[in-house]
């Protein structure tokens, strides 16, 4: 966004098209975050509007301090999905999503895309609560390593330090898998 600042007043301000325009440039991206946290669209789907809701909510409030929109957006939708782990665990696993498989694709390559998210998600429960924050943030969410290190508080040289550990890991145990197993 090419004024942070002023983008930051007009949504302060509850300026309706600073917040549509919030809403179109980061619905997807906190989506995406959202659904790679709790691996359910429909839960994704309604904790993305949270997030939209706590955000204007809070709008008037916000102050800001330099960093962009999108370190204060994705600290809340952070934030919710803590709050979602955190409430009624019992009920609540994270599925193997079939909707990452296109349906036009061959039964084969459907099968081969199938195992490939099945081990990514065995890699990534593999790693560390913080290096998956991380990988999620950057990677499902798009955000700078400046942003992710906003979002969860820590410097930037300790963000790619847990993006560097954590795709070393994920890269050494997808390394050989065997799609059967």
């Amino acid at each position: 966004m090419e004024d942070e600042g002023a983008f930051a007043r007009q949504l302060k301000e509850r300026d309706p098209e600073a917040w549509t325009r919030l809403y179109e440039d980061y619905m997807p991206r906190i989506y995406r975050y959202v659904a790679a946290r709790v691996g359910s669209q429909a839960e994704a789907e309604d904790l993305t509007g949270q997030v939209f809701m706590k955000a204007l909510e809070s709008g008037p409030s916000f102050r800001w301090r330099g960093a962009p929109v999108s370190a204060w957006l994705f600290r809340i939708a952070r934030n919710q999905v803590i709050d979602y782990w955190r409430t009624n665990k019992s009920g609540r696993q994270m599925p193997l999503d079939e909707n990452l498989v296109d349906g036009n694709e061959s039964p084969e390559r459907a099968a081969e895309l199938s195992s490939d998210i099945r081990q990514l998600k065995w890699a990534m429960a593999q790693l560390t609560e913080a290096q998956r924050e991380v990988i999620n943030l950057r990677f499902a969410g798009g955000l700078t390593t400046v942003e992710v290190a906003r979002v969860m508080g820590k410097s930037q040289g300790a963000v790619k330090v847990m993006q560097h550990a954590a795709l070393a890991s994920l890269r050494k145990k997808m390394v050989g898998w065997d799609r059967d197993g």
